[in-house]
This record gives C-alpha cells, structure tokens and sequence, in this order.
C-alpha cells in the first residue's frame, strides 16, 4: 500500500519511471492521520444538526495526511477527512492538497488547495490533536463550516522578515485564489431548510494578509490578519427546481486581531473579529430579497498543563449580530471549562462542558420544531487516536 501511495507522490511530481523504485526514506515519505469519536449531550435544545438533546454520538472523523520531500527545499503533501457531525458531512472530503517550496527562511510560497493562515488558528483546526478544546470558539471558527473556510484554491507567500534581535521576528503570510462555500455548509443551513438549495455552493475570489510579531518578550505573540473577498455568487433554487435564480454575497473584509502568550506550562490567547456583509436572493422573475448580517466575535482563553498527562483550560466566546433584532437570536454567549488527559503520544480524551446563553450559533429548525430556549449547557465527551 505504502508503495502505491509513494508511486502517486511521485506522479504528482512528475518524477522519472525510475523514482517509483525509490526508497520511502529517498523520497522522505510521511503519512500521518488520526480518529476520533465524540458524544454530545445538551439539556435543552437540540445542537449541531443532532439529537443531542437526548445524547448523540453523531460526531465522527478521520483524517489521513501523505507527504513526501523529493528534493531539500521542496515538500508535497495532501490530506483527506472523513467527517460526520450529526447532518453535516458523512462523506471523504479533501481538506488540501498543496506543493511548499522554501528558498529559506524569508520566503517560502505553496500552492495547490492550500490552508488560509487567517486568524490564531485557522490552518490548525483541521489538526484535533494538536489542542485541548473538543470545540475551537464558535464565534470565530464554527464547526458547521470548517472545510469552508479552512483552505482555498491559490497560493500563499510566507516568510520572516526579521530573525530575532531587539525588536523580535516578524513573520508574514499573504494569500490569494479562490473559495468555496459547500452546498451542505452550515451557512446555508437556515435557507437549506426553508427550501432554498445552492447545489453547487457559493464561492468566489478571496485575497489578504496576515502579520505575527514575535515580540521580545519571549512567548509573546501579537498579529493580525485581514481577508478581502470581492462579490461571491451561487446558483440557488426552490420549489422542487420550479424555481431557479442566484445568491450573491456583497464585497467583505474579514479582519481578525489577536495575541497568543505561551510561558512553560501555561497559555493565554485572545481574537477580535468583525464580519459586515450583505446577502441578496433573486430569483427569475421575483423581485430581490436582501439581509444584511454585522458580526462581532471574539473570544479569550486560558489553558495549564497540570501534569505530564493532563491538560486543563477555560474560555470565553461571543458573537453579536448587530443588525439582528433584539433577543436571544442577536447573540451567543458561551463559557467552556475543558480537559485532556494524554494516555499517551497516540491516545487521549477530551471532556468539555459548555454553558451557552443565547442561540445565534449552532441551532436549526428542523431538530427543535417546538422552538429555541434561550439558554442550554452542552457536554461533550472525545476520545481519539493518532499514528
């Protein structure tokens, strides 16, 4: 199997019939992945698209991830995930597939369907391993639209431009291509079930930057990023198809400022983002129905690594819809206490308790046909393995 996988890297590559006899240590070959399993239960209303309200493990993934370096400066790599979340995915998708060439540490550049380095942890949230929350912050990185907004189709610049001194490092990305908004991603879910479909989702051209200063004070970390996508589009339709017309979303930017400040066992980090856009319906021969959508998230968190093996933290997260009517729809405030307990390099658990007031994240109609209460308190329970 290993073989067949090194022979398509290599096809990839474009590399000579004979680099398909080469070695996996020649061509640097590393195949990584992992699994887990959660389990949700809320005392109130039904999230995520499931039954959690009377426990529901409809939360599982896998995720496998092949690289090879043929040559010193230059490394492929690509990662598939199988994905269920209660009426979320349920089917292989590909989180990126890119090619990285580092001429050295000012500049590097990789292309392919590449991960958008916005924000503090955007192109690490495909990774649960690698952090202790079973749920990143939904304000900022909603589950529902993970694969959306994970990768795009381009490229992306990076480099350090400073390597240390008085003044620190200041490293920088810049990114620029093309995005996709699933027909099944949790942005369209609310017109999914009033009977409004974009079979082929809704995307268009995408574009920014992003700036991280590594201060002096050793640990410290301050950066910013800012996405600039101009007009996207999608076909939509209603009525059984006895109605067709597009989707359009207005030019928006997507800034996001955050800190992250790392000191032997503890973390602290915070992230401020604002989201204004505008959203148009038209279908054929109807006139156009417009929602304007404001949002403000951030969120601050705090985590301790209390022994070698467990891990505990908390944090705060809120979103503001600020051209939503008043009332619980307007907002989602959510306290999260969690821990990990690492059975070792390759196996650990999560248990995490969530008390949310408001319901501007994570809801839908179908699963709570007698309406939303106000208030809910979330518990999930992860385990998951790693090679």
């Amino acid at each position: 199997m290993k073989k067949i996988l090194v022979g398509a890297i290599a096809l990839a590559l474009g590399i000579s019939p004979h680099g398909f006899a080469q070695s996996l240590e020649e061509l640097n070959v590393q195949i990584h992945g992992y699994a887990a399993q959660g389990f949700l239960y809320t005392t109130n209303n039904n999230m995520l698209t499931t039954h959690s309200s009377d426990g529901s493990p409809a939360w599982t993934e896998a995720v496998l991830n092949i690289g090879a370096q043929p040559i010193p400066k230059l490394r492929i790599a690509v990662q598939g995930r199988y994905f269920l979340l209660g009426n979320f995915g349920n089917s292989i998708t590909l989180d990126w597939a890119a090619a990285d060439y580092k001429a050295d540490e000012r500049l590097g550049v990789r292309f392919g369907k590449v991960k958008t380095p916005s924000g503090l942890f955007n192109d690490i949230q495909d990774i649960d391993p690698s952090y202790m929350w079973s749920l990143l912050p939904q304000s900022i990185y909603p589950i529902s639209s993970r694969n959306s907004i994970l990768a795009h189709y381009g490229g992306v610049a990076y480099g350090t431009l400073s390597e240390g001194g008085k003044l620190g490092k200041l490293e920088y990305r810049g990114w620029g291509g093309e995005r996709q908004i699933a027909a099944n991603d949790g942005y369209t879910l609310a017109q999914t079930e009033a009977g409004i479909l974009a079979p082929n989702g809704i995307g268009g051209a995408t574009y920014g930057a992003a700036i991280h200063w590594r201060t002096p004070l050793p640990g410290l970390m301050i950066g910013a990023s800012d996405g600039r996508d101009p007009m996207w589009s999608g076909k939509i339709t209603a009525g059984n198809g006895a109605l067709t017309g597009t989707e359009s979303i207005s030019p928006f930017n997507d800034p996001n400022y955050f800190a992250l400040y790392e000191k032997n066992k503890f973390m602290v980090a915070a992230e401020y983002g604002r989201l204004p856009v505008s959203v148009t319906l038209q279908f054929t021969g109807l006139p156009p129905t417009h929602e304007r959508i404001d949002f403000q998230n951030w969120y601050a968190m705090a985590s301790y690594k209390l022994t070698a093996k467990i891990t505990a933290g908390v944090y705060h997260s809120q979103q503001f819809n600020r051209q939503a009517p008043l009332g619980p729809a307007r907002y989602s405030k959510d306290w999260a206490i969690s821990g990990r307990y690492d059975f070792s390099q390759y196996l650990y658990a999560k248990a995490e308790e969530h008390i949310i007031d408001g319901t501007a994240i994570g809801y839908d109609t179908d699963l709570n046909p007698n309406g939303l209460k106000p208030n809910t308190k979330l518990t999930i329970l992860k385990v998951g393995v790693s090679f």
